[in-house]
């Protein structure tokens, strides 16, 4: 699949402040228990997250399928088997009740919520802009943050190395038995090279990490300056401007008869 995008103005926002932003979405949205602005705060979230991520619309519904998929269990778990007093349907230990609809919607619109908020953040920020801004801005070790840049680039090439042992195993003949005992010897085969190779590899990186003073309490400089822009404020404003919206339109236009979904 091709993941070619066009970066915008959510590409150029602080990542730290993006980090801390959706953070305290999170928190706001499970304190939300009003369900028509459940309803207008997801409508603001999935605005931002399809229109201005800058990826194609096709790969934003490949990346919401599996959470769609989530907000339906999640739903579905709540409103078969939830409880209430106006009953909708019920058959056998199925029991529909009109509180418990409202409740799994409810539910639902939260998860979906919180993944669109999370591939937001994922699909606008580069990983060695983001240890970056957490260096200069909240003032984390570098120890730490290049060592987690360091174990993001290992990753392809211990899938490099997988797949050149996988291969290594084809050409010996190892594969070519079939069987359960043959598929266990062949997982047994994996994990000890591939642990191996990466204790070696993280001993080198360690060592050069230590040689090259990264334990030392001293300022460090940085090859990459991340600082603050206009486009930090603007993405502040759309969530105060959003969700006030939101807030009045559940208030003044409900879509449903209901505000507290605990009672």
């Amino acid at each position: 699949m091709n993941t070619a995008f066009k970066e915008n103005w959510l590409h150029k926002i602080n990542p730290s402040l993006k980090l801390l932003t959706i953070s305290f979405l999170f928190v706001f949205a499970i304190t939300i228990h009003h369900f028509n602005f459940m309803i207008t705060f997801t409508l603001s979230v999935s605005i931002l997250f399809i229109f201005c991520t800058g990826h194609p619309y096709k790969h934003i519904l490949l990346f919401l399928l599996p959470f769609l998929l989530i907000f339906l269990s999640t739903a579905a778990s709540m409103i078969l088997f939830g409880k209430g007093e106006t009953t909708l349907y019920k058959w056998g230990i199925l029991h529909i009740t009109e509180e418990s609809l409202y409740r799994g919607l409810h539910l639902g619109l939260r998860a979906l919520t919180f993944a669109m908020m999370g591939l937001l953040f994922a699909l606008t920020t580069k990983p060695v802009q983001l240890f970056y801004s957490l260096m200069q801005q909240l003032k984390l070790q570098p120890k730490y943050a290049y060592s987690f840049m360091a174990a993001i680039r290992l990753i392809p090439i211990m899938i490099e190395e997988l797949q050149t042992i996988r291969d290594a195993h084809k050409v010996r003949g190892v594969q070519t038995q079939k069987g359960m005992n043959s598929l266990l010897k062949s997982i047994k085969s994996l994990p000890i090279p591939l642990l191996s190779q990466s204790i070696r590899r993280a001993f080198r990186i360690a060592v050069a990490m230590e040689s090259k003073r990264f334990n030392s309490s001293n300022e460090r400089t940085f090859y990459y300056q991340v600082g603050f822009s206009h486009y930090d404020l603007l993405f502040i404003g759309y969530f105060i401007l959003s969700i006030s919206l939101a807030y009045l339109f559940a208030i003044n236009f409900p879509f449903f008869p209901v505000s507290d979904v605990r009672y």
